[in-house]
């Protein structure tokens, strides 16, 4: 008898329920959908560049000799002027130039002491007047040729030993900044070995000078849009160490031969900064540049939240109202978009009334919850 009772009542609950709900979801009013009309305005569609900030140029200050690192009088940071010494290496003699050099010092000794030998007779006979002139000048131009090559040759064989020959205002040892600017990097350190740049190799980097004064960004652009850009083109540069600053850029270099990454080309872009005196740049920001890539003026357009697009087809079309709250499809073309407002190229006039979708909202049934929950406590 209780479990008929049961049933009963879950019957009613049952049947109360749907009831409610039927008079809740045909009792809904009418929706009624407002209408927008397309408007006058530009559209830009613009790029976002990731890149890095680096000095227009960076110098390798490089050695004159080979040899050890001695001392470095400078840190990385320091602001430097052209001339300024940077480091003083202690040279390294090569023996087997050392002997070679040193033979050539005592053959020309011995040269020397035969010229003036020479020399001396024929001093002699022209004061007698047995020789001719000519014959005495020779003579001495001999001699002070051999003279000329020990004096060339003894200097030699110090730069080998020293670095540079005594009394120079300029030592090979000392190694000076080649242009003016802010001290990057100083990849060596004290007892370092050293090699100098010559053909057969680059050398070793002591220090790495830049002006950052002159700064550029550089970056990656997508095949894409690479053919879009051009010199001049104006980029707005923001970096992630200074918040809320901007930089404007020129573009100044877009590179010939894409480099592939990741299945996709890439082509490498330079542009000049402008920097703001109040703030201080270093080198290697990351940073994203945003450059205008297309854009259009006094054109119609419309949201593109209006749009509809065909399943079949997937053409674009709004729906247009005809009459009171009657709406037809109408395609329309469209050009370019920011990915806010759309362009219309054809399809719609300045007066169409274009149907606003509305939000759909939930389906409300928290009344008849509440009604079933009220029911369930008083049974």
């Amino acid at each position: 008898m209780k479990l008929k009772n049961i049933g009963i009542i879950l019957l009613i609950l049952g049947f109360l329920f749907a009831m409610a709900y039927f008079i809740s979801t045909n009792s809904k009013s009418i929706e009624e959908y407002d209408t927008t009309s397309p408007f006058i305005s530009k559209i830009e569609k613009t790029a976002v560049v990731t890149g890095k900030v680096i000095p227009e140029d960076e110098v390798e200050i490089k050695p004159q000799l080979n040899g050890i690192i001695e001392n470095i009088l400078v840190v990385e940071g320091d602001i430097l002027n052209e001339g300024d010494l940077i480091a003083r290496i202690k040279v390294v003699p090569d023996e087997a130039s050392v002997y070679r050099v040193q033979s050539q010092v005592n053959n020309l000794k011995l040269a020397v002491n035969n010229a003036e030998r020479d020399f001396q007779r024929s001093t002699d006979l022209y004061a007698k007047q047995i020789i001719s002139q000519q014959d005495f000048d020779n003579a001495e131009l001999s001699y002070n040729q051999v003279k000329e090559n020990l004096s060339a040759t003894q200097n030699d064989l110090e730069i080998i030993k020293k670095g540079s020959v005594s009394g120079s205002k300029t030592a090979n040892t000392n190694i000076r900044a080649t242009v003016a600017g802010t001290i990057l990097e100083i990849p060596v350190k004290l007892g370092d070995q050293v090699i100098q740049s010559n053909n057969f190799s680059a050398g070793t980097t002591v220090a790495v000078i830049a002006d950052l004064n002159k700064m550029i960004f550089e970056g990656k652009v997508d095949e894409a849009e690479v053919g879009k850009l051009f010199s001049g083109q104006e980029l707005l540069v923001s970096m992630a160490a200074i918040p809320g600053e901007e930089f404007y850029a020129s573009l100044k270099f877009v590179a010939p031969k894409g480099t592939e990454e990741q299945g996709a080309v890439q082509f490498k872009i330079e542009a000049d900064i402008t920097l703001n005196e109040s703030v201080f740049v270093r080198a290697g920001y990351s940073a994203n540049a945003s450059l205008i890539i297309d854009r259009r003026d006094d054109i119609m357009v419309i949201s593109e939240a209006l749009l509809q697009f065909d399943r079949r087809t997937q053409a674009s079309y709004v729906e247009i109202e005809t009459g009171n709250q009657k709406f037809e499809r109408k395609d329309i073309q469209l050009g370019l978009s920011d990915g806010i407002n759309v362009e219309v190229l054809s399809g719609l006039s300045m007066d169409s009334k274009i149907k606003i979708w509305n939000k759909t909202e939930p389906i409300k049934i928290e009344a008849e919850e509440s009604a079933f929950d009220q029911f369930t406590e008083d049974n």
